[in-house]
């Protein structure tokens, strides 16, 4: 029996690639009914475990595409539609927006194509690596050598699941307001900006550290242990007890010696030093260490670890699934908690196995309002919401709602939020909100805190929760006031287990997870994926948890607490392997030690004048490739500038792409991006006239809210607090106590 929050609703998935096809699954594990279309001639990616992950427990069917109509029988009886098809291959199938509009006018409808449907590369290849290396997001990560490098985990499309199933219940929910569907778009290029939102921005008046930003040079906190595995720490570890004593013994003038023969870092003030201690004991010693000392530190784990690790299979990161072709697995659970909670459906099925659903799909009944509001409005709004976080993940998920349309107060210390010491990557995450500094916990603060909590319809943060319920913030503090209340919590290794109040961040998920080891390269050192892409899992995760949340309050009049974390997010994108019967892990592609690419015929190629990339996947791509290069790709390269060979490689229908560097200030001039979107702009009390990336889908008819800045500290303090009710005597005294600012 399906009890989960998408009972009844049916979604149609007509995706090859990660992006649609996980989406889809996030869709089916909610509750959703989601039939897979497959081509009669059968697909190739079968027996892969990443088909196997991707596509467990939905229906399966089988259909001639390019017959007239083929669609109809399903999408008639359907609530949602998931493709990867161009704009023109869309229309040239009957899919396009206008067609199904007309035809079917409660259907949402989500493209995820290369680029923006309204971009003037809609209609190119979707092939994240070209994507990536156009956008000159290949040159935004730190290698073993100088130059762009190849990156490993194709994180632009998890991104875009994510903006997928966001999109779509968005969608969902103004459907119930407006009565009917439409589009919810995003892309590739949309999702791989997500993480760029922290450093590609533009200001009139810029202060020196906001115009400093983020040198992706900046030594990062691995560090060699004398039995040769590696530890991430995040911060400064130096008052760990054995830190600090072999800082006493090692003596300030060598502590100074060895921290001189690295650049600063703004995690590490002691990196060097660091560095010489580690290696002198285990990194298990290590870790112990740390954790039993609040110290936030992962050792870089071989890529697959994961799956043996207590506090995934606690949480239900790591499932056990009875595969058909790939026998007992160990494969990445729902990411997210809500109430009724997400389920494995089920293991892969039989092509085909379905195809009795051609029939009878019948429209199922959805709420709706009445009278209808405006259908120009945003998706979200009229929702409130009350941002609690600090950092990245749950501040980016509240701008994530600001931007569909929510109305999002922001409450941080008087002192600040402890990134804005990072103006350009604070900035990132806090666009579209009403800012309020106040001290939490404190008694005097008290009757503010309650009515900004009866005022939410919605309260989101990522503190730790011990912390929260200090501070009297916790779901059962503020169910209290606020009985239906939806109160949304991201943590760093999820609710349940030993490690449920642990730090954690971005960082020490890669690690655990085997991305840095993966990204590191045959042979080398671990490293980083500088995207920061394990927060930005983590907070759009928490905001489909968020409006799965709503869509049920909606029905049943009931709040309830939901929340994702740092460590499921992060451990859903290794689904393209997973763990056997016998305890290995399936094969994964393997980034060379040059970090160039995983095959020769998806890499990166030097030429005379710069890099280009080579996507080649299907087989007469492959061919047409080595056919253009002969028996030494290498040397064909490096003999031309990169418009000559890409002009040979187009010649020959071989997909491939220059690799642009140095990309912020071109992106951000470049009128086609403006053109779709991809721009955003609005006066700063701070920074003067400030431009940052813009919007994230593409609802059609329905409008983003991409007109308020980033809020300076305490900017609306007196706004806010004066529309609740307090007045500026009130308001005063806690001002001048610096419980709150003004």
């Amino acid at each position: 029996m399906n009890d989960g929050i998408l009972r009844g609703i049916r979604v149609i998935d007509v995706c090859s690639g990660i992006a649609g096809s996980a989406a889809a699954l996030q869709l089916s594990e909610a509750g959703a009914e989601v039939l897979k279309v497959e081509l009669p001639a059968g697909n190739l990616q079968r027996g892969e475990p990443l088909f196997a992950v991707l596509n467990r427990g939905k229906l399966s069917v089988t259909l001639d595409l390019d017959k007239p109509d083929s669609l109809d029988s399903l999408l008639a009886g359907a609530d949602v539609l998931i493709h990867e098809f161009t704009p023109a291959k869309a229309a040239s199938l009957g899919l396009d927006d206008a067609t199904l509009g007309q035809g079917f006018p409660r259907l949402v409808v989500s493209a995820i194509g290369g680029w923006p449907q309204r971009h003037e590369l809609a209609n190119e290849l979707s092939r994240e690596t070209l994507v990536l290396a156009r956008l000159g997001l290949l040159d935004e990560q730190p290698g073993h050598r100088a130059g762009p490098v190849f990156v490993r985990m194709p994180y632009a499309n998890w991104l875009a699941c994510w903006l997928c199933v966001v999109g779509v219940m968005a969608r969902l929910i103004a459907r119930d307001r407006d009565g009917r569907g439409g589009p919810a778009h995003t892309s590739l290029a949309q999702a791989a900006l997500v993480p760029m939102t922290m450093h590609w921005t533009r200001a009139e008046t810029p202060t020196p550290v906001f115009a400093k930003g983020l040198d992706k040079h900046i030594p990062i906190p691995l560090h060699r242990c004398s039995d040769g595995r590696w530890v991430h720490v995040h911060y400064s570890p130096d008052k760990a007890p054995w830190m600090a004593a072999a800082f006493a013994q090692l003596g300030a003038a060598e502590v100074a010696r060895l921290n001189g023969l690295w650049p600063p870092s703004h995690v590490a003030p002691n990196f060097g030093a660091n560095r010489a201690v580690f290696a002198t004991r285990t990194a298990q010693d290590w870790v112990e260490h740390l954790w039993a000392n609040d110290v936030a530190g992962q050792i870089a784990a071989p890529f697959g670890a994961i799956y043996f690790d207590e506090q995934a299979k606690l949480n239900g990161y790591v499932v056990a699934v009875d595969d058909p072709l790939l026998g007992r697995t160990l494969q990445p659970g729902p990411s997210y908690c809500v109430e009724p909670p997400a389920h494995v459906r089920g293991p892969l099925r039989a092509p085909g196995a379905d195809n009795h659903c051609l029939a009878d799909r019948v429209p199922v009944a959805t709420v709706r309002q009445e009278p209808p509001v405006d259908p120009q409005l945003p998706p979200l709004h009229g929702l409130k919401v009350l941002d609690l976080g600090a950092y990245l993940a749950g501040p980016f998920a509240c701008m994530m709602l600001a931007d569909l349309g929510a109305e999002v107060i922001k409450v941080e210390a008087p002192t600040g939020d402890a990134m804005r010491r990072l103006e350009r990557t604070f900035s990132g995450t806090q666009r579209g909100k009403r800012g309020v500094a106040l001290k939490l916990g404190d008694p005097q603060t008290l009757p503010l805190v309650e009515a900004l909590v009866q005022w939410a319809d919605v309260v989101h943060h990522n503190m730790r929760l011990p912390a929260a319920r200090k501070l009297k913030v916790d779901y059962s503090s503020l169910k209290a006031l606020n009985p239906s209340l939806l109160y949304c919590h991201v943590s760093a290794y999820g609710p349940h287990g030993p490690r449920a109040d642990w730090p954690g961040f971005d960082q020490l998920m890669q690690a655990s997870c085997g991305w840095e080891t993966a990204q590191g390269g045959e042979g080398n050192p671990p490293q980083w994926l500088r995207f920061g892409v394990g927060d930005f899992f983590a907070g759009l995760s928490s905001l489909y948890a968020l409006l799965l949340g709503l869509y049920q309050r909606n029905r049943s009049g009931e709040g309830q607490m939901v929340s994702s974390s740092l460590l499921g997010a992060t451990l859903l994108t290794m689904s393209e392997a997973v763990a056997l019967d016998d305890g290995s892990i399936s094969e994964v592609d393997v980034l060379d030690s040059e970090q160039t690419g995983v095959s020769a015929e998806h890499r990166l190629y030097r030429c005379l004048d710069g890099w280009i990339a080579v996507a080649a996947f299907e087989p007469a791509e492959i061919e047409n490739f080595h056919v253009t290069v002969g028996a030494t790709p290498t040397a064909y390269f490096t003999a031309r500038t990169q418009a000559q060979a890409l002009a040979d490689l187009q010649a020959a229908n071989v997909p491939a792409d220059i690799v642009r560097e140095a990309q912020l200030d071109p992106f951000l001039d470049d009128p086609a991006h403006a053109a779709a979107g991809l721009h955003a702009h609005y006066p700063h009390a701070v920074y003067g006239n400030l431009q940052q990336i813009g919007g994230f889908w593409d609802f059609g008819d329905l409008p983003l809210s991409l007109n308020r800045a980033p809020p300076s500290l305490g900017q609306h303090s007196r706004e806010v607090l004066n529309a609740l009710g307090f007045t500026d005597e009130q308001l005063q005294p806690l001002a001048d106590a610096g419980l709150l600012k003004l």
